[in-house]
């Protein structure tokens, strides 16, 4: 994939949207402008920011001994937090909550979409008190693994006085883009589509992978050293249409349709299987053109197999994700889909996707109803392969303007529950409610962080020219030469006062609880073997059970980064990169802001009072809670670092304004800001490189657009 620069000369020095070469205009010489071409130009600056990074993550995912790889991935994190493009935020989870949904009666999974999935659900007619959830929290830990659970939790919230219902209700604030479940990599997208269709194997709600579409599998390991995964199907499944009509036998063709598919679409999830399964690659890279040569086939109707390059020990872990869904060849065909060469998205006779009755189903809900920025209704899959007691589940839009709603429609039980924000907490506390149901939800493994635009192109949004950049020429080429420096994105990391920033979403008493000091959680793997490896020029042992976090830390004490991103006490002793601010330090971000500014003289750049840094953030204007992050964010910045540092917010009166300035984004040079901090990343197998990939080079990073490169 290539992309050109298109550069254009602005007349006046105030931006309005157009992109150029702003060393012509300044005096400031940029190094970069000696590639006219778009990718080399951000290979060079994605190799002066994160090289380090890269390198280590090479040496890591060559490793085969999955403990040395861990250790490996580690490190390779340390470079990447040592380069300072990415702050660390917070975690999800970890707020106040008040819900009528019972606690672990969703899959119990940190990766992939399973924990999504809505059909185990127990939901109760009145909010469930504390002190029943820590009883069934407590329980959950002592039978986990057993498959006792989901029963003991009926039983028991039936005998404490609660009525269970068939219904659950919930908000939304973002409406599916697509209904293809295939075609897309946006997580809005995919929390509605994963009930619509079942997985081969699905983790279930004590974290336990279990047999979904298929009945069982088997594996070999052939002599060129490739591995095959033989599944067999279950007998008697069925495709229905959005009306609950039979519209094909589910077959393991479904399965190749659909990774053909995901493939085709290229809607950002293809690089999952790149490495993985054989020839998948070479058929996204466009070297392959016949799919007969990428490692999946049917080997009969209900027999499927996969054919990996090698052995990936996490492959299992992988299963639950859509992009191992299957789809209705019939049906797809039927709607104007095609393969390969021939596969058209515009096409007038295309309508796969487009609607929710343009899809086949062979999940536990149909979506029966969909109206935008208004309600999405899931209804029970009448051929659904086992009975379902949560019948229906019911969305309700939140457009983020009323910091109240959530809650007052809590209460009121047009939704089943809410985490409080900090306007919520205060009436919840106030009416009595905080203490009668509130209680702190874990952490997940979802990480949400600011990026630094390394490379701005773009100072108006590009579907609209909304959210319109305010500064000048000279202001924009000071500002992206600082960006490029790493003392100077270190300084800005050390001067934001995360936990003030979060208590505006999570309320005081819980600022530091969902703070995450790392990308990858620091217990998300851990060594099961000793292992030893080289750290500063010096060999060092890890026992088995080291945790992923340590290793991280210490190779950043090691590189002299200035960062606490894992506590070994914590948790009892079991550690923890959440729950305490591991990057605030002012006097750390002023040494850093020192250095940077040294360098930039000796660049030809001058930072002052007169001409300071300006940093311009995009936040929603219209909620509350945002605007009130927002300028947490600025007042940190400015306070830790003086003058020489103005954080500058760019109002967006709708939603969607902030979400097309980076979110929305399909390249870098669509970036709409200098920091973003409406972003993160979930993982999507059970390995750290499922969150080191998202930064790699070359397009291959699906998140490495937000550095404003690639």
């Amino acid at each position: 994939m290539k992309r050109m620069i298109g550069l254009v000369l602005c007349g006046a020095l105030l931006l309005t949207g157009c992109r150029r070469d702003t060393s012509s205009v300044t005096g400031y010489p940029d190094p970069y402008d000696r590639y006219t071409d778009y990718d080399d130009r951000s290979q060079a600056i994605y190799d002066d920011a994160l090289g380090d990074f890269y390198k280590a993550y090479q040496a890591a995912t060559a490793e085969e001994n999955p403990s040395v790889r861990y250790a490996l991935m580690a490190v390779a994190e340390a470079k990447l937090l040592g380069s300072g493009v990415m702050l660390p935020l917070t975690a999800g989870g970890g707020s106040y909550t008040v819900s009528r949904l019972a606690p672990y009666t969703v899959p119990h999974v940190l990766w992939g979409n399973d924990s999504d999935r809505y059909r185990h659900m127990i939901v109760t007619t009145s909010p469930i008190r504390a002190e029943h959830v820590a009883a069934m929290k407590e329980h959950w830990a002592d039978v986990k693994g057993t498959g006792e659970y989901l029963a003991w939790a009926a039983d028991y919230l039936v005998k404490q006085g609660y009525t269970l219902k068939d219904t659950h209700r919930m908000s939304y604030v973002s409406d599916p883009k697509t209904w293809d479940a295939l075609a897309t990599s946006r997580a809005a997208d995919a929390r509605a589509l994963v009930n619509t269709y079942d997985g081969l194997y699905e983790y279930d709600c004590e974290g336990v992978l279990q047999p979904a579409l298929a009945q069982e599998y088997s594996v070999r390991k052939n002599e060129d050293g490739t591995v095959c995964y033989t599944f067999t199907l279950k007998s008697g499944l069925n495709w229905v249409d959005s009306q609950g009509r039979v519209v094909a036998p589910l077959t393991a063709d479904d399965f190749v349709a659909g990774m053909q598919h995901v493939m085709d679409a290229a809607g950002g999830l293809e690089y999952l299987l790149e490495g993985v399964i054989q020839g998948a690659s070479g058929y996204v890279n466009g070297e392959i053109t016949d799919f007969s040569q990428v490692g999946v086939r049917a080997v009969d109707t209900l027999t499927l197999e996969y054919t990996l390059e090698e052995d990936v020990p996490y492959f299992m872990t992988m299963l639950g994700y859509s992009v191992f869904a299957p789809m209705s060849r019939s049906f797809y065909t039927a709607r104007g889909g095609k393969f390969g060469s021939a596969f058209d998205p515009a096409a007038s006779s295309y309508t796969y996707g487009k609607s929710p009755d343009h899809i086949a189903y062979c999940g536990p809900y149909l979506v029966t109803n969909a109206t935008a920025e208004n309600t999405i209704v899931f209804s029970a899959n009448p051929e659904y392969r086992e009975p379902l007691a949560l019948k229906s589940v019911v969305w309700r839009y939140d457009d983020g303007k009323d910091a109240m709603k959530a809650y007052n429609d809590t209460i009121s039980g047009a939704i089943d529950g809410t985490a409080l924000n900090a306007a919520s907490l205060e009436k919840a506390k106030s009416d009595g409610n905080f203490g009668r149901y509130a209680y702190v939800s874990a952490c997940d493994a979802t990480t949400y962080f600011a990026f630094y635009n390394l490379d701005r192109q773009a100072f108006a949004n590009f579907n609209d020219g909304a959210a319109p950049s305010q500064k000048n020429a000279l202001e924009s080429s000071r500002t992206v030469a600082a960006l490029r420096n790493v003392h100077f994105r270190r300084a800005v990391s050390h001067g934001v006062n995360r936990s003030v920033y979060n208590a505006q979403t999570a309320g005081e008493g819980l600022k530091y609880t969902s703070l995450r000091n790392s990308f990858t959680p620091g217990t998300f793997v851990s060594l099961t073997e000793p292992v030893t490896i080289s750290m500063g020029g010096a060999e060092v042992t890890y026992p088995a059970g080291a945790s992923y976090g340590q290793i991280l830390q210490d190779q950043l004490d090691v590189d002299g980064v200035q960062l606490q991103v894992f506590d070994p006490e914590a948790e009892a002793g079991l550690g923890s990169s959440d729950g305490f601010d591991g990057w605030y330090n002012p006097q750390v971000a002023r040494e850093e802001l020192a250095l940077a500014v040294e360098q930039l003289r000796q660049q030809g750049i001058e930072i002052s009072a007169e001409e300071p840094v300006i940093l311009e953030l995009p936040y929603f204007s219209g909620g509350d809670t945002q605007t009130n992050r927002a300028y947490a964010f600025k007042l940190s910045v400015e306070q830790s670092l003086g003058a020489l540092v103005r954080v500058r917010l760019i109002p967006c009166a709708e939603k969607d304004q902030v979400y097309y300035s980076g979110y929305y984004a399909t390249a870098g040079d669509e970036a709409n800001y200098d920091v973003y901090d409406l972003s993160g990343w979930g993982p999507d197998y059970g390995d750290p490189q499922t969150y080191l990939s998202a930064l790699l080079p070359g397009y291959e990073g699906y998140m490495t657009r937000m550095l404003g490169i690639f």
